[in-house]
């Protein structure tokens, strides 16, 4: 589906749907195991004369969607951008590669150094302002007064992004390690593609994002205190992605203690069991009004899912992720 959009959605809130159209089309850029990524020049070009035009408007508590792909991270945004105030970005990775450079941890758009975490010290003028004139120029594109940013990885960036933007809300999402990291399994084997030389996966260029992960985040975790070099060395996709999933979950409840007037955790299995009541506490949550068609529409799409068979772990990564659904109320 172009966008995400289907025929219900487009039914239900027709302008919403172009207001995805435009998002997908000229904002969010098309990142490796995807098709159309001969926009990508067009995208840029919009974001470099973006970058040197007057603000063309304040971009007031933008809501940012965190945890790990493969968690209902993209529904949950496709909901929210029902809203008749929200205009959703689906993980809009080529607009914070305008932003930071150094911020692309797959290679979509550039093969040189990436962080996984950026702190505030990051921020200068010059990307503050960017960051202002490319969202606001989202906002007055699309005609929406509030932005809803849905990108699992700035979880390990939170006090970068609050640097920008100081009043942002996140949503931390949660879901059940074993369905996400099968969903993950099942996503690279299905969607990863070799070109060239090169493999093109979840993990990136040749397991690019896998090495950041686990110099930059999995080096420095608690959790896994001693272990960086038997982690180095999993190769499954599914003990990877167990690892993914524990160091962004205990990000993420990091980050509800630090910041608990600005990060609200959301597990995914009460978003689909009581839809109308979690999103209307999102919605107070983010300084939302409350908009029956957006809660109507969240109540016929969010469904709960059967939960898998649960496969093996590795010995190496199996304390850290069952302490972690433990930390998480699933066990």
């Amino acid at each position: 589906m172009i966008a995400q959009l289907n025929a219900d959605y487009i039914r239900t809130r027709p302008g919403r749907a172009l207001v995805r159209l435009l998002s997908y089309s000229l904002f969010e850029g098309r990142p490796l195991t995807t098709q159309g990524r001969w926009m990508n020049p067009l995208v840029f070009g919009l974001f470099s004369l973006v970058k040197h035009l007057p603000a063309l408007r304040k971009v007031e508590r933008p809501v940012f969607i965190l945890g790990t792909g493969r968690s209902g991270t993209t529904i949950l945004g496709i909901v929210l951008s029902m809203h008749r105030d929200v205009g959703f970005l689906n993980e809009p990775k080529a607009l914070w590669h305008s932003i930071f450079p150094e911020e692309d941890l797959i290679g979509s758009y550039s093969r040189g150094p990436a962080r996984y975490r950026l702190d505030a010290g990051e921020i200068t003028e010059v990307v503050r302002r960017h960051a202002h004139r490319l969202f606001g120029a989202y906002l007055a594109l699309t005609l929406s007064k509030r932005v809803v940013d849905k990108y699992p990885e700035l979880i390990f960036r939170v006090p970068f992004v609050r640097a920008i933007f100081p009043d942002a809300r996140f949503i931390f999402l949660a879901r059940n390690g074993w369905d996400t990291c099968q969903s993950i399994d099942n996503w690279s084997r299905r969607l990863g593609v070799s070109t060239y030389s090169e493999r093109h996966d979840w993990w990136g260029v040749d397991n690019r994002k896998w090495w950041l992960l686990c110099d930059q985040i999995v080096a420095h975790e608690p959790k896994l205190a001693g272990l960086y070099d038997q982690v180095r060395e999993l190769d499954s996709h599914f003990d990877m992605a167990a690892v993914e999933w524990t160091v962004s979950m205990q990000e993420g409840l990091r980050l509800t203690q630090k910041y608990p007037d600005a990060v609200r955790l959301v597990r995914y299995e009460d978003l689909t069991a009581a839809p109308r009541d979690t999103l209307a506490s999102l919605a107070e949550f983010c300084g939302l009004s409350l908009d029956d068609t957006f809660l109507e529409y969240g109540c016929r799409v969010l469904k709960p899912t059967p939960h898998r068979e649960l496969p093996k772990l590795k010995p190496v990564i199996k304390d850290a992720f069952e302490a972690t659904m433990f930390d998480l109320g699933y066990m």
